[in-house]
């Protein structure tokens, strides 16, 4: 056995060194991409979240993943990253009701007012056979596959004025302002008041003079928004329970393992778990700060309030594309 010598010894080591340099980056590359875009602002739950994600899915799943957030719709507008996903150039964004509904009319039964009535009730419809069985519906008509629900926020009233407020009649000629759209302008009509389309930007000087009544949304836009200075009271109508949905393209999906498919997916549900715990906690919060500030807080009849507006949309054009006994299913989740 001959010995090498040690030009032969030091070219050996320099093309494994060169081969190790050349492994290093396919290493890198062989990490899957995963782009997120969003709307949220960093201080958001909803931003934060992604994070959460992130953080998760390197624990669980080391060196697999390359998870790209961004934030402040610096990727693609709110609203554009369904299609995004489905031409392939995105893999995963949070996306609303009325995103989904726009592709799959029967889930604009969660656009409705009084659909859920809680977090934890949207939680068990979206966990449960329901939420199977739409999220079918949505993976085969939007090419994109739902991995966990996220708690948006429940939308609440402030008034200018104290007024008692008990069923939807005590609202009759009450301006109430709502986005200027025809499915939120019935909502706002459906609550009993006189639905006032107005600008967000233009809702905190409206108040103030009077142009509108009321306004609605959930309690931390409305402390962000400084409504509480120019109104006196807050009506906790619990009247429409808003969500978000963890997406991922089914092209990004299907391209992935069983193993890497259930670290994604407990990612996605240890992120929507965080958001959804700190949502509730600060809304919990604010009405305290509410309180604080000045504003009479009162609770409505509730119940009266959902059967008098889910009647009102039983009577709608909108209720003849959800599917027969959806509503009733749904009513009857506990």
């Amino acid at each position: 056995m001959t010995t090498a010598s040690p030009l032969r010894r030091g070219l050996l080591l320099a093309c494994a060194a060169a081969l190790c340099g050349l492994a290093q980056p396919a290493v890198a590359q062989a990490r899957i991409p995963l782009r997120i875009s969003s709307p949220a602002v960093p201080d958001d739950w909803h931003a934060k979240m992604w994070t959460v994600f992130k953080d998760a899915l390197e624990k669980s799943a080391p060196n697999q993943f390359d998870v790209q957030i961004n934030l402040n719709a610096s990727l693609f507008k709110q609203g554009a990253e369904p299609a995004a996903m489905a031409r392939g150039n995105l893999e995963l964004a949070s996306i609303s009701a009325f995103d989904i509904a726009k592709l799959v009319p029967a889930f604009s039964i969660f656009t409705a007012g009084y659909v859920v009535r809680d977090p934890q009730h949207q939680q068990k419809v979206f966990n449960g056979p329901i939420g199977t069985e739409l999220f079918k519906t949505v993976s085969e008509k939007m090419d994109v596959t739902v991995l966990s629900t996220v708690y948006l926020g429940t939308r609440q009233l402030n008034l200018r004025e104290v007024r008692n407020v008990r069923t939807p009649a005590d609202l009759k000629g009450v301006k109430l302002r709502m986005p200027g759209t025809k499915e939120w302008l019935f909502l706002g009509d459906a609550l009993g008041a006189t639905a006032t389309p107005l600008a967000f930007g233009e809702v905190y000087l409206g108040l103030k003079t009077g142009t509108i009544d009321g306004q609605d949304n959930p309690l931390p836009t409305a402390r962000a928004a400084k409504f509480y200075e120019v109104t006196k009271q807050l009506v906790l109508t619990q009247h429409l329970v808003d969500s978000l949905f963890i997406t991922i393209s089914n092209r990004s999906w299907n391209a992935l393992t069983p193993a890497q498919k259930q670290h994604v997916t407990a990612a996605a549900q240890a992120a929507a778990k965080f958001n959804n715990e700190n949502r509730i906690k600060e809304e919990g919060q604010l009405v305290d700060f509410f309180r604080q500030q000045g504003l009479q807080i009162s609770t409505p009849d509730v119940e009266a309030f959902r059967k008098s507006v889910q009647d009102t949309y039983a009577r709608s054009d909108y209720a003849k594309v959800w599917p027969a006994g959806l509503l009733e299913r749904i009513n009857a989740t506990r």
